[in-house]
């Protein structure tokens, strides 16, 4: 600890820990003054070696700017940062202020801290990227030393990823001598990630520090008492199995993949929980004072179990949190390690998990989510060129700070690696849709936000343009959402307008763990009191995660493999093992394509393991074929694993339904006639500037800013349906809302791969989907018992060996 200033290497000694090499490491890398990417588990006092280069040249170079920026992509995590970053500085008695500054932080703190920042500021890249905006932050930044980014892999190759990165890029023009320092736990393939980091794409100017494996975690799969249920996703039959867990843990997160399960599990979990333990629930959707209050209990220890999404899978330290469990599969491996990591936040002890599978082939996902884990095999992530209209805001962020020379700033942007590659034409073409909306829309003032003068520097056209970019910036597109609020005012949180707009005075529902009864619906508020009634759940949008391709494949491993069946419950081995007697399973690469005759209709189920998002797809353009070729389409249903149609007349030649053709035709046409096209549209429009969501002293409903970007859809489609944002909103459609990637690859192997199996009756993998059909049509809750009974005389006919 020789490196160590005294005021540090007391305060380790004190505790009688020592520095660990990845910590030393880093030490020796900000020395040299390198960009430098962390991979390391959690555990490992990653956040610590971040800021230890910091907190060491604080010390030995005292200053009252700003040192160092850490950039995190949840608020919940900057906040919960400051706390544990505060104790080990007080107890070393460093004079360093360290804030947070977050779309939560009030506006006189953002106001004194543009003028007097701390040495060390905590925020989000939307907030980085306001500050960015501002005339003083030339002076603000230029003796930034290091900007810190945690978690990196949860938003690097998204959009919120080619904000900060084209961030960083206007830091290093600002303080040349600047720093960037990622962190995460969960990287399969670094070198992406040195990419993103680096200046100019130099791989090799950033250092990589790899932390030393911690203990393996303890992860089990939680099996009824009865029989894996054969359909489902929620693994709610299991609830009184959790609720002994928790009994018998000290701290337990539940993590559910979707909001409206979290409500769900919190209710059930309610009704098992006979000792009245301390159960809190935690998502994106509730008030920042609920999340806040929660956050501060599980912080001080007061409670037992906390019901979550992924508002809580990064980095949130609460040291008494003893056990994670995750209901329903987990779709990935590096996600269920992040979450797993939630428990235990030590590297020499095993992290305890419990998953619970909710049907038959997500115990076959958990299964092989397990053996990733087990193999420290991660998800691979897909890093693809920066979107425009990200470009677009923050091109008007740098507008608002100054003029700017167009060439100056294209060499700047290209320094930011999803922008390595921007033709000087598209620049140009963005420049332009900022300076006056693009040739449909530039007779009309509002769009005309930037101007070139004279001596060739560009600049906004008028004041009012900066007060709306500050006003509207952010990467995240909600949902439309309606406040809920008791009549006396209190906000509970915020439920999407899709699903207030089918409530009518009477109706009930849970909310933030509570049944409640609408009042009145207005146009912006969801006025509510309690109630004892029995609810329905709220309906959220986009919240759906796929199955990865790296799970998808172990799943389909198993399938063909039945020397790995012995560790698999009886009811799965059974399951299988009729399964292959009956009809096939496929073999890895292979489409199988059943079809079969039930209860008067036709059915084809075929077994592709693209995910969900790419099933709803493909089951729209097959419907749309089917349609064509006179079969007759009733509907379809899909999960990750498969999807399946039901028509009038059969299917008797799979083949010419799945033709890569289908991605030319009957794609083009369903996203244009469908509203996919528009709510991608909406959101590029949010994004790029060319719709308000809010104006000074007033906040658009949702449907005031659908309204007004559906018009200019429509004017844009007809008279300039090249425009840039058109571009940007198809991109967005094929990639994010429909994952057309996974369907092209899947269409391109199905004329040489497919196997189509006749058959005179359900099959055994098929239950699964089928049971879905009934569930597609009935509130959830409503019909489970009669749906139950369903899916076991369904299972009786296919299981059936004659």
């Amino acid at each position: 600890m020789m490196d160590l200033p005294p005021a540090i290497a007391e305060w380790f000694a004190a505790r009688g820990w020592r520095p660990r090499r990845h910590q030393l490491e880093m030490l020796d890398a900000a020395r040299e003054g390198r960009d430098t990417l962390l991979v390391a588990p959690t555990g490992a006092g990653k956040t610590l070696a971040g800021f230890l280069p910091s907190l060491v040249d604080l010390i030995e170079r005292p200053t009252d700017g700003l040192h160092t920026l850490y950039v995190s992509p949840l608020k919940a995590l900057a906040v919960d940062v400051q706390r544990n970053l505060l104790r080990p500085i007080e107890e070393m008695g460093l004079p360093i202020r360290v804030e947070t500054r977050t779309g939560d932080t009030p506006s006189d703190r953002k106001a004194r801290q543009r003028a007097r920042p701390p040495q060390m500021l905590l925020t989000t890249p939307e907030s980085l990227s306001l500050l960015i905006s501002y005339p003083e932050s030339a002076a603000l930044f230029a003796g930034l030393q290091t900007v810190v980014i945690d978690e990196v892999h949860a938003f690097a190759n998204g959009k919120r990823g080619d904000l900060l990165s084209l961030s960083l890029s206007r830091l290093r023009s600002l303080a040349p001598d600047m720093r960037a320092v990622a962190l995460s736990a969960t990287v399969a393939d670094p070198d992406e990630y040195r990419g993103w980091l680096s200046a100019d794409g130099d791989i090799d100017g950033v250092a990589l520090v790899q932390g030393d494996p911690g203990a393996p975690a303890d992860i089990a799969i939680l099996l009824p008492e009865g029989r894996i249920p054969w359909s489902g996703h929620s693994g709610r039959y299991a609830v009184a199995q959790v609720m002994a867990e928790i009994e018998t843990h000290k701290t337990t997160i539940i993590f559910c993949n979707t909001r409206s399960l979290a409500e769900l599990i919190f209710q059930d979990l309610w009704k098992e929980n006979a000792q009245s333990l301390p159960i809190g629930i935690h998502h994106g959707s509730l008030s920042r004072e609920a999340r806040r209050k929660v956050e501060e209990a599980m912080a001080a220890g007061r409670l037992r179990a906390l019901v979550a999404t992924a508002s809580l899978d990064l980095g949130v330290d609460w040291g008494d949190v003893d056990l994670v469990i995750q209901m329903g599969a987990p779709k990935g491996s590096s996600r269920l390690l992040q979450r797993i990591g939630r428990a235990n936040h030590r590297l020499d002890e095993p992290s305890e998990a419990v998953l619970v599978p909710g049907n038959r082939f997500e115990y076959l996902e958990a299964r092989a989510a397990l053996d990733a884990v087990e193999e420290g095999a991660l998800d691979t992530e897909i890093f693809r060129p920066g979107a425009l209209d990200v470009l677009a805001q923050h091109i008007m962020a740098v507008a608002c700070a100054g003029p700017f020379r167009a060439d100056e700033l294209l060499a700047e942007i290209r320094r930011s690696a999803p922008y390595a590659g921007l033709s000087g034409d598209i620049f140009g073409q963005v420049l332009r849709f900022i300076e006056n909306g693009g040739y449909a829309l530039k007779a009309y003032d509002r769009f005309k936000r930037l101007v070139e003068d004279a001596d060739g520097y560009w600049r906004v056209s008028h004041p009012k343009f900066i007060a709306q970019h500050r006003l509207n910036a952010g990467i995240i597109v909600d949902a439309p959402m309606l406040d809920v609020r008791f009549r006396n005012g209190r906000k509970l949180g915020a439920v999407e307008e899709g699903f207030a707009a089918t409530l009518t005075p009477g109706d009930t529902f849970f909310f933030a763990g509570l049944s409640l009864e609408v009042e009145k619906v207005d146009v912006t508020d969801l006025i509510v009191r309690a109630t004892a009634k029995s609810a329905r759940i709220p309906s959220y949008m986009g919240a759906r995660m796929p199955i990865s391709t790296n799970l998808a494949d172990r799943v389909r491993g198993f399938l063909a493999n039945d020397s790995e069946w012995p560790r698999f419950p009886p009811d799965v081995r059974e399951w299988l093992e009729v399964q292959s007697r009956r009809s096939r399973l496929p073999q890895p690469g292979q489409l199988l394509v059943e079809t079969f005759p039930h209860e008067g209709r036709h059915y084809m189920v075929a077994y592709s393991f693209e995910g969900w998002n790419a099933h709803q797809s493909l089951g729209m353009l097959l419907t749309r074929r089917m349609e064509t070729l006179g079969l007759l389409p009733v509907g379809f249903v899909a999960n990750d694993y498969a999807i399946g149609t039901f028509s009038l007349n059969p299917v008797t030649d799979p083949a010419a339904l799945f033709s890569p053709d289908i991605l030319e035709d009957e794609f083009v046409q369903w996203v244009q006639q469908s509203a996919l096209l528009k709510r991608a549209f909406r959101e590029v429009a949010v994004i790029g500037g060319l719709v308000e969501r809010q104006h000074p002293g007033k906040r658009k409903s949702g449907r005031q800013v659908t309204f007004s970007t559906d018009l200019i859809y429509d004017v844009l489609r007809r008279y300039e349906p090249d425009h840039l944002l058109l571009r940007a909103a198809w991109d967005d459609a094929r990639a994010r809302m429909t994952d057309v990637g996974r369907l092209a690859d899947l269409l391109d192997r199905a004329a040489g791969t497919m196997l189509h199996v006749e058959l005179n009756r359900v099959s055994p993998l098929a239950v699964p989907v089928l049971v879905m059909i009934g569930r597609e049509h009935v509130p959830q809750g409503l019909a489970d018992d009669a749906l139950l009974i369903e899916a076991e005389a369904l299972a009786a006919e296919a299981m059936r060996m004659d």
